[in-house]
């Protein structure tokens, strides 16, 4: 019995050891990586809203696919959008301006395939640039990519919450 209770007990002290040195070490990076988390955001928000220098999240009933609302100070909006593409997830940002029009969008996490679905999602793809300057009325008419259907009706889904939402956005103010 002696035998079992030994190598029981310094394995339960290494894992104890090793739980306390691991939780100490998230204390420690925590509010470093959510600072850093913070300032993407707020770069990512700021690359989409041209010529804005603050943002102000709102409070408001956000349409499916819209997980978050910002207004600007030079009175556009953003909205943080997610949507199911054919690999998975889709996260992007899109700002819209105070005149409804697209000001810019960019995928911050996919999962689509690499190099058909990619090809929708991916910044520098020149597909979401098709976008800029669309409003509510004409988005629908920009082209989808051959080979990647799923993922450009996916991404049109989530530009199409991001007008609902602007809507509400608007109608709240």
């Amino acid at each position: 019995m002696k035998d079992i209770i030994k190598p029981i007990a310094v394995l339960a002290g290494i894992c104890l050891v090793v739980t306390a040195v691991l939780a100490y070490i998230n204390l420690i990076t925590l509010p470093i990586i959510t600072a850093a988390e913070q300032e993407a955001a707020e770069q990512a928000r700021m690359e989409v809203m041209p010529g804005a220098n603050s943002f102000e999240q709102i409070d408001i009933e956000l349409p499916e696919g819209v997980t978050e609302a910002y207004t600007s100070d030079n009175g556009g909006y953003v909205f943080m959008l997610s949507t199911k593409g054919y690999g998975g997830e889709i996260k992007l940002i899109c700002g819209i301006d105070a005149g409804g029009s697209i000001t810019g969008i960019s995928t911050l996490s996919h999962a689509e395939t690499s190099g058909i679905g990619s090809k929708v999602v991916e910044n520098g793809s020149g597909y979401r640039e098709g976008y800029y300057g669309k409003t509510a009325d004409n988005y629908s008419e920009v082209d989808d990519v051959t080979g990647a259907t799923i993922s450009s009706k996916a991404y049109k889904k989530a530009l199409n919450g991001a007008f609902e939402a602007y809507e509400l956005a608007k109608e709240a103010k």
